[in-house]
């Protein structure tokens, strides 16, 4: 008779899962810590959003009376992904950001999610410079005044940045350089053409910085900003614009501070839902199918316990929303242990041996679980990518979700089953 092999790969998994419940579980892994000095980057709490942790919601107007009626779709898109990418700066988890419209006027809100200091979240998005490039018309010299510039606005702006950088010119200046993007390129090296030997103005804010005479078209789209800059001053600057420069200006209308009461008392009743559920699956399994049935709730707890670990690795960001989608992959992977079992159970009424009834039953099985996973992990991944961001935490808590569902399910539980159900003795 062959001796039966260590069963390496599923204790290793239940250790794995040990560890993971741990690591998932927050007093417990602050004791850990607490324990054993651990390397910064494992020091992980959870990301919880808005709707869980309470925070800032900031209103603004935005002013695109300077852009074209058939560009302001695009450049309100700009200013939701330059916004988006500044509040990430602050450590905001998963920030959403909407758009609406009340008439003519266009609005942007703003959700912060546990930040802090509130104060420098206003300034920093309230102080994106906005810049741009505007032709200079020289009006005539009269008896009454003197000669004065009409200055033109183009649509070369900063909504075309690619990055900037600061540096000290040849009189020992603190200047800013900045590189546009391709589109930006075509349009500074056209209005450069247009303007040979004519000055260009260079406005901040609508804040007259420079004035410099264009001596040559400039290809390549590389600009220098000069002016009364300090060396810490031409520094934030630089930071803002790699930051993002908004592609029009916006005006702070409304601050809300949202309180966390009600996002966690709807936390606690998801939570207690979620274990209520567990509980009556765990139930039914080992009721209907017995050995097997304990077998499926443990990969079930596996399951569980690795993914919260991945989710708290990545790390995502925990919504009612994400909860929610994590809640559904778990009945999919409830979903898949009762088809492996069923499976089971009709190759072992046929006479199989329970060997080969388990091989069998999940070669039957794996076609259902592979097809109806694939199509959740599509709608997934389109969720994800064009939905808002507060769908898109459903979606990647759905995703992650199933993906960890088909490994335990085809991996885990067959292990499982190979380690605790074994053939009875020749007699």
């Amino acid at each position: 008779m062959k001796k039966n092999k260590f069963p390496i790969f599923p204790i290793l998994i239940i250790l794995l899962a040990i560890l993971a419940g741990v690591f998932d579980y927050q007093p417990a892994w602050s004791w850990a810590r607490s324990k054993v000095r651990l390397p910064e980057s494992f020091s992980r709490d959870w990301r919880l959003g808005l709707d869980l942790v309470g925070g800032s919601l900031l209103n603004y107007d935005i002013d695109l009376s300077q852009v074209a009626a058939t560009e302001r779709d695009s450049v309100v898109e700009g200013l939701r992904d330059v916004i988006e990418r500044r509040v990430n700066l602050f450590g905001v988890s998963e920030p959403q950001i909407y758009t609406a419209n009340a008439g003519e006027q266009r609005h942007l809100s703003v959700e912060l999610a546990g930040i802090k200091d509130i104060n420098q979240a206003i300034q920093m998005i309230g102080e994106t410079p906005l810049l741009d490039f505007r032709e200079v018309e020289e009006l005539p010299k009269t008896e009454d005044k003197e000669a004065s510039y009409n200055f033109i606005p183009t649509n070369l702006t900063g909504r075309y940045i690619k990055s900037a950088q600061a540096s000290i010119n040849d009189l020992g200046k603190p200047v800013v350089g900045i590189v546009f993007n391709d589109e930006g390129a075509k349009i500074f090296e056209e209005l450069t053409s247009r303007n040979v030997g004519k000055p260009l103005a260079i406005f901040l804010d609508n804040e007259l910085i420079e004035i410099p005479v264009v001596r040559e078209a400039i290809s390549g789209g590389e600009a220098q900003i000069s002016g009364n800059f300090t060396p810490d001053s031409a520094r934030k600057l630089v930071e803002r614009f790699n930051a993002g420069a908004l592609p029009a200006p916006i005006k702070l209308i409304s601050q809300q501070t949202i309180g966390a009461s009600l996002g966690l008392d709807s936390l606690k009743k998801t939570i207690l839902s979620g274990l209520i559920g567990f509980l009556l699956v765990v139930l039914f399994m080992i009721g209907y199918y017995r050995v097997t049935g304990l077998i499926a709730c443990l990969t079930l707890l596996i399951y569980i316990s690795l993914s919260l670990g991945i989710f708290k690795i990545i790390p995502v960001t925990m919504t009612l929303a994400g909860i929610a989608g994590f809640i559904l992959s778990i009945g999919m992977a409830v979903d898949a242990n009762v088809l492996i079992f069923a499976r089971i159970k009709e190759e072992l009424k046929k006479g199989l041996s329970k060997t080969a009834a388990i091989e069998e039953g999940f070669r039957r099985a794996w076609p259902s679980i592979r097809d109806s996973n694939a199509n959740t992990m599509i709608i997934s991944v389109i969720l994800f990518y064009f939905a808002t961001s507060f769908v898109k935490g459903f979606a990647l808590t759905l995703l992650i979700g199933v993906l960890m569902s088909m490994f335990s399910a085809i991996t885990v539980t067959k292990s499982l089953l190979e380690m605790f159900v074994r053939e009875p003795k020749n007699q």
